[in-house]
Parts: C-alpha cells; sequence; structure tokens
C-alpha cells in the first residue's frame, strides 16, 4: 500500500473513484473509446472489484495513464464515524486509513459472521486503491443534491494525501446542480474540477480534463503527451470517417444499370433501391465500428439507428429534409417507390421517362448511341444522393458527440431537430431557397466528384460486383471528395 511520488517518464496511476452509480464506468468507457469495459447498468454498486485498464500512446504502445475503475463507496457516513471512533484524531489521514484497512470490519463478511456485522470491504477496496495511486478523480452526478454522505467520501478521500479532481457527470442534464456543487468542494479546499459528461461528449470536455489533472502534478509529461497523441487521434478518426463517407457515395453515384426500351423497369428499379439500401447500411456500420460504438459480432450495447435506418427512397424522408427532386415529380405515387407514374408512361415504359425521376433514380436518354440502340440507364438521382450524403455526416455527428455509455443516438435530421436559424456551426444552410431544412448542398449541385462518377460504372462495387478493383479505381476521387465534406461541416 505505499505510493511513491509520480516520477518524471512514469505512467500516471489514476483512481476513478466515487458514490454507487455516478457513472465512474461509463466516464472510463469513453476515455477508453470502449463499449465493453466493465459492467453498465441502472443500478447501484455494479463494479464490485477494482479493475484496471490502460491509455497508451497508438504509435509506440507506452503506456501513459493507468486506470483504476473502483467499486462505488456505499456508505462513507457510517465509515466516518468508525473512523471517528476508532482511530486517534491526532494521527494522519493516511495512518488513519491504515488502520481501518486492518480491522475485521474492512474484510469480506462470510454468511457464517454475525449478521449485524458492518461490511466495509468495498469501501477498503477503494482506499487500497487510494493509496497505490498517485492521483485521484471524484466522479459527480451533476443531478444529485449536495448531501452529507458526500462531504463525508470527500473528508476520507483527502486523508489519503493525494490529489482529487472533482469530475462532474451527465451535465446535459436540466437537473443539474453544478453551482450549488462547487460550492461545497471549495470550502473543502477543491477549487480545480471539470464536467465530462459520459452520455454527451464533448472533446474538448475530455482535453480539458487532462489539462487540469495536469495542473496538480510535479512531473506532467505523460499527460501532456497524452493529449498531444489523442488530439492526432481524434483528428485522423474525423479524416477516416469522412473517406468511409465519400467512397459509399460515390460508389452510389457510379451506380448504373442499362435495360432496353421495352423492358420491365420494375424489378430493376427494385434492385437497386435494395442495394443502395445495403450499401448504406454497411457505411453505417463502418462509421459506428471506426469509433468503437459497435461490434457486428456482439454487440453488448448497441446503438439506437432506426432513425438513420428509415427508407432513403421514403418520399417523407426527402421532405423532411426540405429536398426536392430534379424534375420536381411527386415522389411515392406508384407502389411507394417514390416513382412518378406519369413519367413511366402507361406501360411502365421508360420512352417518356427523359430525365424524369423513377423512386430516387434518374433514366439518361441524352446519349445519342443510347438513343439508336434503345438501352435506357437507370442511375441515382442528385435529390437521393443529397439525402444519403447529409445523414451520413448526420451521423458521423452523433457519434463524435456521443459518449461510450450512450445507447442511444440523436437523430440530426428530423425535421424540426435542427433549427437552419440556430447557426449552430453543424451544417451549410444549402437547401433550396424555399426550404427550411439544412443538407450538405443544394440537391442539383452535386460536388465535382459525384458528377464525374456518373459516367464511370467501373468505380462502382453494385455496378460490376468487382468491390476491390472498383473501391481502388474510385480511391482518388474519395479522398478528393472527404476533403469537401469536411469543409461542409465546420467541427472542431
Amino acid at each position: 500500500m505505499t505510493k511513491k511520488t509520480i516520477a518524471s517518464g512514469e505512467a500516471l496511476k489514476l483512481a476513478v473513484v466515487g458514490h454507487t452509480n455516478t457513472g465512474k464506468t461509463s466516464i472510463l468507457r469513453t476515455l477508453l473509446r470502449d463499449v465493453y469495459f466493465g459492467e453498465v447498468k441502472n443500478e447501484a454498486a455494479t463494479t464490485r472489484h477494482v479493475e484496471q485498464a490502460r491509455l497508451t500512446d497508438s504509435q509506440t504502445g507506452e503506456v501513459l495513464v493507468a486506470l483504476y475503475d473502483t467499486p462505488g463507496l456505499e456508505d462513507a457516513s457510517g465509515l466516518m464515524d468508525w473512523l471517528e471512533d476508532n482511530t486517534a484524531s491526532r494521527r494522519d489521514g493516511i495512518e488513519r486509513l491504515q488502520q481501518f484497512l486492518a480491522a475485521d470490519i474492512a474484510q469480506s463478511i462470510d454468511s457464517s459472521r454475525v449478521s449485524d456485522s458492518y461490511d466495509y470491504s468495498q469501501e477498503a477496496k477503494v482506499i487500497r486503491q487510494l493509496l497505490a495511486s498517485d492521483m485521484a478523480i471524484y466522479v459527480v452526478d451533476a443531478r444529485e443534491p449536495v448531501l452529507g454522505k458526500y462531504k463525508d467520501e470527500l473528508a476520507i478521500l483527502s486523508w489519503a494525501a493525494i490529489p482529487v479532481m472533482p469530475v462532474f457527470n451527465f451535465t446535459d442534464s436540466q437537473n443539474a446542480n453544478i453551482d450549488d456543487w462547487q460550492t461545497m468542494l471549495a470550502r473543502r479546499n477543491l477549487h480545480i474540477s471539470t464536467r465530462f459528461d459520459s452520455v454527451a461528449f464533448e472533446f474538448e470536455d475530455e482535453m480539458r480534463l487532462w489539462q487540469n489533472l495536469a495542473t496538480m502534478l510535479t512531473h506532467s509529461e505523460m499527460l501532456e503527451k497524452l493529449m498531444a497523441r489523442r488530439t492526432e487521434d481524434w483528428a485522423q478518426l474525423y479524416d477516416e470517417a469522412n473517406i468511409i463517407i465519400a467512397d459509399f457515395l460515390i460508389n452510389v453515384a457510379a451506380f448504373v444499370r442499362e435495360i432496353s426500351e421495352d423492358d420491365d423497369p420494375m424489378p430493376v428499379l427494385e434492385q437497386m433501391q435494395e442495394a443502395v439500401r445495403q450499401s448504406e447500411r454497411a457505411m453505417q456500420y463502418n462509421l459506428l465500428n471506426l469509433y468503437k460504438f459497435y461490434d457486428n459480432a456482439v454487440a453488448a450495447t448497441p446503438l439506437e439507428l432506426q432513425a438513420y435506418q428509415q427508407d432513403p427512397f421514403d418520399p417523407e424522408l426527402l421532405k423532411s429534409y426540405g429536398i426536392r427532386t430534379t424534375s420536381g415529380a411527386a415522389a411515392g405515387a406508384l407502389l411507394g417507390l417514390g416513382i412518378d407514374a406519369a413519367a413511366l408512361g402507361t406501360t411502365l415504359g421508360l420512352g417518356a421517362a427523359i430525365g424524369g425521376i423513377a423512386g430516387g433514380l434518374l433514366s439518361n436518354t441524352s446519349n445519342i448511341a443510347d438513343r439508336l440502340t434503345g438501352v435506357k440507364r437507370l442511375y441515382i438521382d442528385p435529390a437521393t444522393l443529397t439525402l444519403l450524403a447529409t445523414r451520413a455526416i448526420d451521423l458521423l455527428t452523433a457519434l463524435r458527440h456521443r459518449g461510450h455509455a450512450a445507447t442511444q443516438l440523436l437523430y440530426k435530421g428530423e425535421k424540426n431537430s435542427l433549427d437552419a436559424s440556430s447557426n449552430n456551426g453543424s451544417y451549410n444552410n444549402n437547401a433550396d431557397e424555399d426550404s427550411n431544412s439544412i443538407t450538405v448542398w443544394p440537391a442539383n449541385k452535386l460536388p465535382s466528384e459525384l458528377k464525374k462518377a456518373r459516367g464511370k460504372p467501373q468505380w462502382s462495387s453494385l455496378s460490376s460486383g468487382k468491390s476491390e478493383q472498383a473501391q481502388l479505381l474510385r480511391a482518388d476521387m474519395a479522398w478528393s471528395l472527404s476533403g469537401k465534406l469536411q469543409s461542409y461541416k465546420r467541427e472542431s
């Protein structure tokens, strides 16, 4: 139980402590970017043992911080009474805590023991870890009122003679009592605290947590190294996510199917729509896995994705984004596929569908060679591409602002959930002038990369069935488009 003062170049040993059910494990999950660390339930005392995790340098593998998830403090007031009754006030805090750890009440009580015996074995586990750590963060549920039991917890923690920094969890709640807590903390000489919500995550909050911890240390080199690496890794994740989205969009934009003038288009339309749905679902899971929210094999706490999986060919979804189709035709007139019956003609042929909408798809008969051969080419409509792009960036935004304790994602694509007049910096207002929705670009002004993809069916695995070859062919365009996607979204 002896602890040395942290030396230069040593990994920081950081204990995560607090009352039961304040979200200690949830905060660790978010810091670790690991949805599977520990066990999270909406009940007290879920963590029963000290669990260790490590934050390493992603490039070198060097351990920078060792994190220790501790059981919740269940009865600090009872423990304080015992300490005052059984230890001498003249002794220093560490000596009093060590005396407690040597007592019977600090050991796990067997069922054969006296039934009215007090069991402080959980508190003992916390104190043992405190005495072996360099510093601690004290997790506070910001929704809780300031009660006497919390004051006793802080008094006991102070006896461990290590720096303790309060961290406010669930700060996004309307019921947060942070001002009251800060007043109480200041009276106990705890003037440095920070906010870190394990559900409504902000990367800046994480950086502020590490910065505040660094101010409390004599040697903070490891934390400074950690902050620099985490910042680089966070930016790289964002780059990779935008490439995933760009690659998906180009794959869909290059998707082309050919039919003859007399062919029934319905089976082809349905096949194309289903291929796009599956491609979008694969892209979404790639984003989830990139940010370590979801595992395709085992989903312990799968994020709610229903809102992001609404059929992209649903005409009501286009309306919710304020997107008008290129032809201005009313979608959804036939079989719920968004097909304009008038454009298709009474025979369901495409003879009258020059440039017309067909369920999120366009037919192209402007090419002279196509006219001579009677070939009709079907590809994805710009309005649908705009919808797919906007919804993908909505998902990315949600992932970047959700902690790993979250089991539900905010759906920013719903009408009224984004206010174009709020100027929150999430998107450029590029929707049609008579629309209140926000899209990444006007539906009639696709980026040049997507326009170019229209004439490159070999770029699409949906057209050719050659996934790896098609991906290599569109790689440069995907990289170029990813840069534009980042410019459409001004996010730190």
